[in-house]
């Protein structure tokens, strides 16, 4: 679906899941050339930039949500970015650019007071909504952060392995995904202050800047997970220790309680004990015994 927004002789044409007809119009009515027209109607798997004489194109992953069954997965946005038009083109929906689109004149008007509006603002406009919807991300995924410290002392160790695992795999793809675009980002601002002037240099650099900010905050709070699991894999280890630890002592004490009953139970001719008057309650009178003598042992060696 091709979407085309105007505002002051600037162009915005967004582009969602792109037909053959839609690109090659866009391509024609821009002159982009066949390279690009390729490159429109494929994914690209990782960050890239190319220049071009009158354009740039460049290529930006952003990481998505869980999809239906769960897949962790990237969002592609392929940008171009011409003097007086920009033309965003993605395969999937993409919230923060529907967002955008439902304030672009305001977003433009209210936010940025220029002598001069070209298409570099509304890059900028629009780089500064992606980078916001991965923050609002990560505050979601920092909300199951602290409610996994907060769990992780009460007793639920073993419920926690997974949801700390999952959490870790997310925030991991949020800082993968958002890493790999130092380069470009750092090749765009020689770009684009090539094509918009020197005082286009600033808003690149906020990019930037924006892009470093999320990129740290993903990566803290990997740091922050990680010291939880090792510590969650610490109280888990420490409570199975316990439990066999519990375990090997209940066997202690009934080997030797076994031993006696054993002896009891031997088939001999003469017993001392079995056969004589409240023999049952003298066996088990002898059995208690024991029991208390290697239980009190085992207290006093702190072994339980």
């Amino acid at each position: 679906m091709l979407t085309r927004y105007e505002h002051k002789g600037t162009v915005w044409i967004d582009c969602e899941r792109p037909t053959v007809e839609e690109i090659e119009s866009l391509v024609e009515e821009f002159q982009l050339g066949a390279f690009v027209e390729r490159e429109l109607l494929s994914p690209s798997p990782k960050p890239r930039i190319d220049l071009f004489p009158n354009f740039i194109y460049t290529v930006l992953h952003f990481p998505a949500s869980r999809d239906t069954r769960g897949t962790l997965q990237s969002r592609e946005v392929d940008l171009i970015i011409l003097k007086s038009a920009v033309i965003t083109v993605h395969y999937e929906s993409v919230p923060a650019i529907h967002d955008f689109a439902r304030s672009f004149e305001s977003s433009l008007l209210m936010k940025r007071a220029v002598k001069e509006l070209h298409s570099g603002h509304i890059v900028f406009e629009l780089s500064s909504r992606l980078y916001r919807a991965v923050e609002d991300e990560l505050d979601a995924s920092e909300d199951a952060v602290n409610k996994i410290e907060s769990d992780i002392f009460s007793r639920r160790e073993r419920e926690l392995v997974r949801p700390i695992s999952e959490l870790t795999r997310e925030v991991l793809n949020h800082k993968r995904t958002i890493a790999g675009q130092d380069d470009v980002l750092r090749e765009l601002e020689i770009a684009a202050t090539a094509l918009f002037g020197s005082e286009y240099k600033a808003f690149v650099a906020s990019m930037s800047a924006l892009q470093f900010r999320v990129s740290t905050r993903a990566q803290l709070l990997l740091d922050v997970l990680r010291a939880l699991a090792d510590t969650n894999n610490a109280l888990l280890s420490t409570r199975q220790n316990e439990i066999m630890k519990n375990l090997t002592v209940m066997a202690s004490i009934m080997l030797p309680l076994s031993l006696v009953s054993s002896l009891f139970g031997m088939n001999t001719v003469d017993n001392p004990i079995v056969g004589s008057p409240n023999d049952f309650w003298i066996i088990l009178l002898i059995l208690a015994a024991v029991g208390v003598v290697c239980a009190c042992y085992f207290w006093i060696k702190r072994w339980f």
